[in-house]
């Protein structure tokens, strides 16, 4: 996703070729997701902008905007998958082009657009500008806020917000950080993600800053020192500044960053320490993975229960199917019922001696929970009439079967001799 550097390299953008220029024509999508889901339309976006001059862009956290000559105003999010293209500009650094451009990059408008425009041909000759608002997964958002100019970031959706680290550094101070901080009992991780805390930090800036400050992700937020409330802080800002000086190019990151060995988890090109020899290990803290460097970010306080650790190992290569050749089994083999069966249940190896079927052990509660939770729709009166084993269900035989023609007249004539 997203987040403030790849915002900040946005709002580059369009300051250096949109500002100051008309808008003669605009083309939106009246997508359902990206206009509908905040209470616009691709054709009331057509008409807010088509004619406006642009006055201003600029950027909270991971939301962008643009100031017109006059309201309402467009006020952007990317969500996961979205991106503003310039014609004839790369846009997107080198590892997010690839992402967000389709396989024909000339293409215009380009692959997924939910809108494009184009400004008017100024007077010196130059050639109209074209932009286009692309989104794949169509997870953004492109709302119209009625408001004046100045006051854009005073209402909805910024106004609940919290500050941008960068564009905000009067705000978001080393006080304004712990006072947060000691008012929630969350995992640092999550706090940090918190958009209405701190505007534009997502999962991997958030853990270069937790990497940088030497702090563990899954340790509670009002469990920290001032000294490491205060490493925080300066993390924050550095991390943040350092990345939006940079557009977002990982490519100009410092070498010592977590960043640049932090992706490719579970592929076998993946690296599992830093160039140091430090281990990289991955957490799933509040739904989202983390990238750790536990020699490095020590828990001091209380953390969370139950967070699973997850090794950055590589995919698990296919071993070859052992050979059916011994004689037999070991004891710990016979004692195992699932050692060297065939897909039917058969036991491949003919010479080894049968053995009983084992008992059945008896559920323990949370079995029998995790059994209620996913078939809670099964009664018990559906479960008796599954097929038995075997694939095939019994066809129920009659109580009484009638007797056939001939043997009816057997009987009267017995009962004749009788009498």
């Amino acid at each position: 996703m997203p987040e403030i550097a790849e915002i900040a390299r946005v709002t580059h953008f369009l300051r250096h070729h949109l500002v100051g220029k008309t808008i003669a024509k605009v083309v939106a999508q009246d997508d359902a997701s990206v206009f509908g889901k905040v209470g616009t339309s691709g054709a009331a976006f057509q008409a807010a902008l088509a004619g406006k001059r642009v006055v201003a862009a600029g950027s909270q956290g991971k939301y962008f905007w643009l100031q017109l000559s006059a309201a309402p105003h467009p006020v952007m999010h990317l969500g996961m998958t979205g991106w503003v293209h310039i014609r004839g500009e790369q846009t997107a650094s080198v590892r997010y082009a690839e992402m967000a451009t389709g396989p024909d990059k000339e293409a215009w408008p380009p692959r997924y657009w939910k809108f494009h425009l184009e400004t008017e041909t100024e007077g010196d000759g130059d050639a109209p500008v074209c932009v286009a608002f692309t989104d794949a997964r169509r997870f953004g958002r492109i709302r119209l806020v009625d408001c004046p100019g100045a006051e854009i970031r005073s209402n909805s959706p910024l106004v609940e917000n919290g500050p941008d680290p960068v564009v905000d550094r009067e705000r978001f101070t080393e006080e304004y950080l712990r006072e947060k901080m000691r008012k929630r009992h969350v995992p640092i991780k999550a706090l940090l993600l918190d958009q209405a805390m701190i505007s534009g930090i997502g999962n991997w800036v958030g853990d270069e800053v937790l990497y940088q400050a030497s702090l563990h992700p899954e340790q509670y937020s009002d469990d920290f020192s001032d000294a490491e409330v205060a490493r925080l802080h300066a993390a924050v800002c550095y991390v943040c500044d350092t990345a939006v000086d940079c557009l977002g190019d990982s490519d100009r990151f410092p070498e010592d960053w977590l960043f640049l060995h932090r992706w490719g988890k579970g592929k076998k090109d993946a690296a599992k320490a830093l160039p140091s020899g430090e281990k990289i290990t991955f957490l799933q803290v509040g739904g989202r993975t983390s990238c750790i460097v536990p020699s490095r970010q020590k828990k001091t306080g209380r953390v969370t229960a139950g967070i699973k650790e997850e090794q950055p190992e590589s995919e698990p290569e296919v071993e070859a199917a052992p050979k059916a050749k011994a004689k037999t089994k070991t004891k710990e083999e016979k004692n195992s019922r699932f050692f060297d069966k065939s897909e039917d249940g058969q036991d491949n190896n003919q010479e080894a001696e049968p053995e009983a079927r084992p008992k059945k052990k008896a559920k323990t509660a949370a079995q029998e929970a995790i059994k209620e939770e996913g078939d809670e729709s099964v009664s018990a009166d559906t479960e008796d009439l599954q097929p038995q084993k075997g694939g095939r269900k019994r066809k129920e035989r009659p109580t009484t079967t009638p007797a056939s023609a001939t043997g009816r007249r057997r009987s009267t004539r017995l009962s004749r001799i009788v009498s």
